[in-house]
């Protein structure tokens, strides 16, 4: 066991596909990071098994910026201390507590039921598709509760590109700084566990396939197709990690990572 690093930061998206949230501290659970990925929005139009209506089908998608009306009970579960000490299930707080509006790109405050942030999200886009907006108590996640990206593989994937990255494209939860640890190192991490801070125990389960979202600059919504043509042709499509949390409870930015056996 070994100390490789420290948590550089933290993040959650409150509406899936939305612009992330950045956090001092956040509760990982079983079930994924509290708050995380909500709401969503979903599309007739999409595969049964992936209906979500994302920044694939409107790139301006991503500069949508969704925020909790109620911070304080949006930070945690009510429960979070029995749910650390016991083991118990954490409990959401009531969906009205829970509430979001949503800023769009123009500056506009909307709350996330609003029709008319769906008729703006569905502005300047070619199909009649019928969009919805669903809830969940739980993350909404497309693989496992957590990712995880290590800040020395997006500077790797810069020189490798030639282009300019911005580490929130890759839209983890946990971004990680690693310096003795050398980029894309952690793909070595699969099958074994992390813990964040003094708590927080993760299982690594595979690596992050990645898709075009990670072209999209998280401010303007430019597209740099290079950056995902790089990971294609150099790391068979894959950047990043994907976690099972074993051990719930909260992790802080600068908290030590140990490598577990």
């Amino acid at each position: 066991m070994s100390i490789i690093g420290k948590v550089d930061s933290l993040w959650r998206y409150p509406v899936k596909s939305m612009r992330g949230e950045e956090m001092e501290e956040m509760f990982a659970g079983y079930a994924g990071v509290y708050g995380d990925r909500l709401f969503a929005f979903v599309s007739d139009g999409r595969p049964k098994g992936f209906p979500y209506f994302t920044g694939r089908d409107q790139r301006r998608m991503i500069c949508y910026r969704a925020r909790f009306r109620d911070p304080v009970n949006a930070a945690a579960p009510s429960n979070q201390r029995e749910a650390e000490q016991n083991g118990a299930w954490p409990l959401p707080a009531s969906a009205t507590q829970l509430a979001i509006e949503v800023e769009t790109p123009d500056g506009k405050f909307l709350a996330i039921d609003d029709p008319s942030l769906i008729d703006s999200l569905r502005d300047g886009i070619e199909h009649s598709n019928k969009i919805t907006l669903l809830r969940s108590d739980r993350a909404m996640t497309d693989c496992a509760p957590l990712s995880l990206f290590s800040l020395q593989t997006v500077r790797q994937l810069e020189r490798e590109s030639g282009i300019p990255i911005d580490k929130r494209q890759f839209r983890a939860n946990v971004y990680l700084d690693l310096p003795e640890v050398a980029a894309f190192a952690e793909d070595e991490f699969v099958g074994r566990s992390l813990r964040l801070g003094s708590k927080v125990v993760v299982s690594i389960t595979k690596r992050d396939g990645r898709c075009m979202m990670i072209t999209l600059n998280p401010d303007t919504a430019e597209k740099s197709p290079g950056v995902l043509k790089t990971i294609a042709q150099r790391h068979e499509g894959k950047a990043g990690l994907y976690a099972a949390v074993l051990t719930e409870g909260m992790v802080r930015k600068g908290d030590p990572v140990e490598l577990l056996g």
